[in-house]
């Protein structure tokens, strides 16, 4: 497991960590608010034709939603915990197509405990609606 305790948990530092990645540095995802008092964290994924559900349609295909879910549980939870937990599990509910130009997903930390961290995840379109909701459970523990 990893921790944190030297990583900056300003926007700018969770996102130069995002870019360590580059599943996510391909996705685009941008780190745009970090409240680590809240447990919440806000990350921005553009549309782009590889993450189109259908050629030339802007509407999301569902496995960047998830991504999109996943990663803004694991960073909210690292704010929480000070490590950068792996995912136990992933639930993710799709409400509506994910379409437009951008889709914005909040993370909120339900717990940070010593073993299992949870994280409820609401992504909304460029519009403002609510188009999937997730929850991950990961593992915090250091040993």
């Amino acid at each position: 497991m990893t921790r944190t305790d030297t990583v900056d948990t300003s926007t700018a530092g969770l996102n130069a960590l995002l870019r360590t990645s580059p599943y996510n540095e391909f996705l685009g995802l941008t780190c745009t608010a970090a409240d680590a008092h809240a447990g919440r964290l806000v990350l921005e994924m553009p549309l782009r034709p590889e993450l189109a559900r259908i050629g030339g349609e802007p509407q999301f295909h569902g496995g960047p939603v998830a991504s999109l879910i996943d990663t803004a549980a694991v960073f909210a939870t690292i704010l929480a915990s000070g490590v950068v937990p792996p995912t136990v599990n992933l639930r993710v509910d799709y409400l509506r197509p994910s379409s437009g130009t951008l889709l914005v997903a909040t993370a909120t930390v339900r717990r940070a405990g010593r073993s299992i961290g949870v994280a409820d995840v609401d992504v909304t379109d460029d519009q403002g609606r609510l188009t999937a909701i997730g929850r991950a459970t990961l593992s915090t523990a250091t040993g």
